[in-house]
C-alpha cells in the first residue's frame, strides 16, 4: 500500500487541514512557551521516548531499542540499522530516512500499543523504483511519500489498521491511508486521509508538481542552528528555483510580521538567480544556518520558483511553521 496524492476526490480540501497548519496540534503550546518545548519536546511536535520495536517483511532485519540518547542528539549506530529496516540507503550526511517519521512512529506506538512491534511492509523507495512500481500496475502514487524516507505501511502488532488510520485522523497531523486490510500507510506529509474508495492514484492530481512542497528537518530549532530543507511531491523536471529564499516571522495563522532574504547552499553550482533542478538529489538537503540573533517565535521558510514550465504548478511554497526556542 502506498500513499496517494489526494483525498476525498475534488473535495479533499474541505477534510484536510491547510499545508501550514499540519503541525497546529501541539504547536501552540510549543510558541507559547519554547524554550521549555526544546527540553521537554525534543525536536519535533510529535515524538516518541526514544525507544522504538521495528521489523521488516521485506528484508527480515529488525531494531528494537532507542535510537534517541538526548533531547537533540540520535545514536548513528541505531539511525544506520534503522536505515536497514525502511530498505534506505544511509550516508551519515545525507540519511535518507525521516527522524521525523521514526519519531511520529515512536509516537503512535506509544499511544496505542507501548512496545508493540511494527512491520514495516513498504519503507523507503527510491523514484526509479517508484515509477516501476507503477508501471507494473502498482497502486503507487506519483508523487509518493516514500521517495523521501517519509512514509511507511505497516502493522502494529495488537493494534487494527483501522484504528492506527483513525488515530492520525484525530491528531490531524500527517496523511494515512487504509485499504481495508492488515496494513496502513502513515507519512509525514501534509494532513489528510483517504480509503479505498478515493486514493487518487491515477487522477493525475500531483501531475505539473501541483503538490510539490517544501519542509525543514526538525520542527524546534535554536538560534544559529544548521537547517536542511527537501523540495518533495516533485513529478516533472527540470524545475526552476529561485536562490534566495524567505524566511517569515508568523506570529499567528495567516500572518506574516517581518521576512528576511537569504541565499541557502544548494548540492550543485550555479549562476544568477534561477537554479534549474533536475532531479529529487539537487532538490534535497538544501543547508542554511538561521541567524545567532533570530528571536524566540514562529517561523516559515518560503520558496519562489522562476522559468516555470509546468502551467498546474504554484509560483511559490513554504516550509510548515516551525519554532525558534530562546538561546
Amino acid at each position: 500500500m502506498t500513499r496517494p496524492s489526494m483525498t476525498r476526490g475534488r473535495n479533499h480540501c474541505r477534510q484536510c487541514l491547510p499545508w501550514v497548519a499540519i503541525f497546529l496540534i501541539g504547536l501552540w503550546a510549543v510558541a507559547a512557551c519554547p524554550a521549555t518545548a526544546a527540553a521537554t519536546q525534543v525536536r519535533f511536535f510529535y515524538s516518541g521516548d526514544g525507544h522504538i520495536n521495528l521489523a521488516s517483511s521485506k528484508n527480515g532485519t529488525t531494531f528494537d531499542g532507542r535510537y534517541r540518547i538526548a533531547a537533540d542528539r540520535y545514536d548513528p549506530e541505531a539511525l544506520k540499522a534503522l536505515h536497514r529496516v525502511f530498505a534506505a540507503p544511509y550516508t551519515p550526511d545525507k540519511p535518507r530516512l525521516s527522524l521525523r517519521l521514526v519519531e511520529y512512529l515512536d509516537y503512535l506506538q506509544d499511544h496505542l500499543h507501548p512496545g508493540a512491534r511494527i512491520t514495516i511492509t513498504s519503507g523507503y523507495r527510491s523514484p526509479a523504483y517508484n515509477s516501476k512500481v507503477r508501471k507494473g500496475g502498482g497502486l503507487a502514487a506519483k508523487a509518493s511519500m516514500h521517495q523521501y524516507g517519509m512514509a511507511a505501511d505497516f502493522i502494529m502488532e495488537g493494534v487494527p489498521s483501522r484504528r492506527v488510520w483513525e488515530k492520525v485522523r484525530a491528531l490531524g497531523f500527517g496523511g494515512t491511508g487504509y485499504y481495508q486490510g492488515k496494513t496502513v500507510h502513515v507519512d509525514v506529509g501534509p494532513a489528510r486521509f483517504w480509503d479505498q474508495t478515493d486514493s487518487g492514484v491515477g487522477t493525475g492530481i500531483s501531475d505539473d508538481n501541483q503538490l510539490i512542497g517544501l519542509v525543514a528537518d526538525y520542527d524546534i530549532y535554536a538560534p544559529g542552528a544548521v537547517m536542511y530543507m527537501h523540495f518533495i511531491r516533485m513529478t516533472a523536471f527540470p524545475i526552476g528555483v529561485t536562490a534566495t529564499f524567505e524566511l517569515r516571522r508568523r506570529p499567528s495563522a495567516g500572518e506574516v510580521l517581518e521576512s528576511t532574504a537569504f541565499h541557502p547552499d544548494f548540492n550543485r553550482s550555479y549562476e544568477g538567480d534561477c537554479l534549474h533542478l533536475e532531479d529529487v538529489e539537487e532538490m534535497a538537503f538544501i543547508r542554511w544556518r538561521l541567524p545567532r540573533d533570530l528571536p524566540p517565535g514562529r517561523y516559515d521558510i518560503q520558496a519562489r520558483f522562476c522559468d516555470s514550465r509546468w502551467e498546474r504548478m504554484p509560483p511559490q511554497v513554504a516550509t510548515p511553521v516551525f519554532v525558534i526556542s530562546a538561546p
